[in-house]
């Protein structure tokens, strides 16, 4: 029996492809945190993240076929992984307009993130979550990535599919808006 541990990335893909499950359980392990704290970072929502976690594991062995090689499987599943993630804010998205309410100038209501309160024992880690989950899919995408995955912006770049400029241009209105919704906390 194979120590799955010893086997580079390609190696457990291929072994994978031709049908070893084992090898595929591997794959799971050294990715699964990384996936979870993405997943996580961009829906808030723990019971939602899991799901989404499953999704993307599952697409994932869908599409191993299909891998070439020309990015690290690390990128290759991050960007499963965010689309998924974009994917299911998206569908929120739409169930939520059904129900969302006008105000008398015909404009949708905007959603107000709570006042910080000591006294409900919210921590720093709620309250910036809080902060991300009123950004816009696309600059919450690069910020968790960037800013809180601790990728390059040409990691980020690979992974979102887009160009450098663009992710710094986000990045930086991301930064401005994020900075905007904290101070409603202070």
């Amino acid at each position: 029996m194979h120590t799955y541990s010893q086997f580079d990335d390609m190696q457990l893909v291929s072994m994978t492809v031709s049908g070893d499950t084992h090898a595929y359980r591997e794959i799971v392990s050294r990715y699964e945190k990384m996936v979870a704290r993405i997943v996580k970072s961009m829906l808030g929502d723990i019971q939602q993240a899991d799901d989404v976690g499953q999704d993307t594991f599952i697409r994932l062995y869908s599409s191993l076929k299909d891998f070439r090689g020309d990015s690290k499987l690390s990128t290759y599943i991050q960007k499963i992984a965010m689309n998924q993630s974009l994917n299911e804010i998206r569908r929120k998205k739409r169930f939520i307009s059904l129900f969302y309410k006008e105000d008398e100038k015909g404009g949708s209501q905007e959603f107000e993130i709570q006042s910080y309160d000591e006294e409900s024992g919210r921590d720093v880690k709620e309250v910036v979550q809080k902060a991300l989950d009123n950004l816009e899919p696309e600059f919450r995408a690069v910020v968790v990535l960037r800013s809180i995955q601790g990728y390059s912006t040409k990691e980020t770049a690979e992974i979102l599919d887009l160009p450098i400029g663009t992710v710094l241009s986000r990045l930086s209105r991301a930064k401005e808006q994020l900075k905007g919704i904290l101070e409603k906390y202070l």
